[in-house]
């Protein structure tokens, strides 16, 4: 009854609920544009004060050179906490993509990665708020700014503030088409190859000459044949880059390496591969920097406890809950890996993540945020051991 009771708020406050999204979307925020990242942080301050006013405490960190995170926490409250987080920037450059409705689809730059997760997981906190007479449990949210290259100024704050959590909430967005939570994801690595030869002149002094694209042009099939679909391990030459003009043997040559894997295990061998290699020809010089820049998202006891709730909670309001195992990365790969329980996809049905046929499915995003309600009540009340 207390579930119809949050749906029927939600239900309520539809186009409240829509008025957010489309205001926080129209505030772009490519993660390289701190200006545009501040303005965001704004939007998202004001959003949050509107519905809980002073309830929860601010804390927000920045470094230099980067936008803020901000932590928000329920004043007083000593119960357990659930970290619900997101990420804020986006990969689209401002005016890249525009903001369009078409009945209950509505595109636009990051709103399914992942701004209609931020909102919505607002929403459900705020639905539990007027619906409940007390929380069973502390809310926590996180925003943060850098998700989308790499985190690397906010991964020790997320860590951190996850270790005082009893189970972290990922807002990311479900897999595209079957709308499953994501119980895995693949570690990312990523890794800078250069070599360095001898330029001379390509038609007077050829021999003389240690062409480094040919050189690396070796590796790159020596890398690109460690992928290995069985192991779900996948490396990916992304660029390539050397040489000067057509008649010069080129001095140097650099490329650019993706990789992903499953397991701990299996990113430290291809790192070790990595860290080990060596050029055919030992007179060209090879520098190797990078490393596994996300440890992946293992599915273990604590992770599949937390799914198990999700399929209580999905079952309380005629949901089907499933899991998925995916390629990319996010925020909560980090929480699980230091052993916080840790799921993700809770955000919003839709499709096109980085791509331009980005966009949402609105008339799911009630269900979703009365399930992601739903799903605090249930883990408030479990013990994940």
């Amino acid at each position: 009854m207390k579930m119809q009771t949050n749906l029927t708020f939600l239900k309520a406050n539809k186009e409240n609920i829509k008025n957010d999204l489309l205001t926080l979307v129209k505030a772009e925020s490519p993660s390289h544009d701190l200006q545009l990242l501040k303005e965001c942080e704004s939007i998202i301050k004001d959003i949050f004060r509107k519905h809980f006013g002073s309830q929860f405490t601010l804390k927000e960190f920045s470094t230099e050179g980067n936008a803020t995170h901000l932590l928000y926490e329920m004043k007083n409250n000593l119960k357990p906490r659930i970290l619900l987080m997101s990420h804020y920037d986006t990969v689209w450059n401002v005016g890249e993509l525009q903001l369009v409705e078409e009945g209950d689809v509505i595109s636009g730059p990051g709103i399914y990665d992942m701004k209609a997760g931020l909102i919505s997981s607002i929403w459900a906190i705020n639905s539990l708020i007027n619906v409940e007479k007390e929380l069973p449990f502390t809310p926590v949210f996180l925003f943060t700014s850098d998700e989308e290259t790499g985190s690397e100024s906010s991964k020790e704050i997320i860590e951190s503030v996850a270790k005082t959590c009893d189970a972290v909430f990922v807002m990311e967005p479900p897999e595209a088409q079957t709308n499953a939570l994501k119980t895995e994801r693949k570690g990312v690595g990523q890794f800078e190859i250069e070599v360095t030869g001898k330029s001379a002149h390509a038609g007077n002094h050829h021999e003389d000459g240690l062409n480094a694209i040919v050189e690396i042009a070796k590796l790159i099939v020596k890398l690109e044949g460690l992928t290995d679909y069985s192991l779900g391990t996948t490396v990916s030459v992304g660029t390539i880059k050397g040489g000067s003009t057509s008649n010069v043997v080129p001095e140097k040559a650099r490329i650019e390496v993706d990789f992903r894997c499953t397991s701990i295990a299996e990113g430290k061998r291809i790192e070790h591969i990595f860290n080990t290699l060596t050029t055919d020809d030992d007179r060209f010089s090879l520098l190797v920097t990078g490393g596994i820049n996300r440890p992946p998202l293992e599915k273990n006891d604590k992770n599949q406890q937390l799914f198990e709730l999700a399929k209580i909670a999905g079952n309380t309001i005629g949901m089907n809950i499933t899991e998925s195992s995916v390629g990319g990365g996010s925020d909560g790969n980090f929480t699980s890996q230091i052993g916080i329980p840790t799921i993700d996809g809770l955000g919003i049905p839709g499709d096109g993540a980085h791509a331009r046929n980005e966009h949402i499915q609105f008339n799911s995003f009630i269900d979703k945020c009365a399930f992601v309600a739903e799903l605090c009540m249930e883990v408030s009340s479990a013990k994940i051991k």
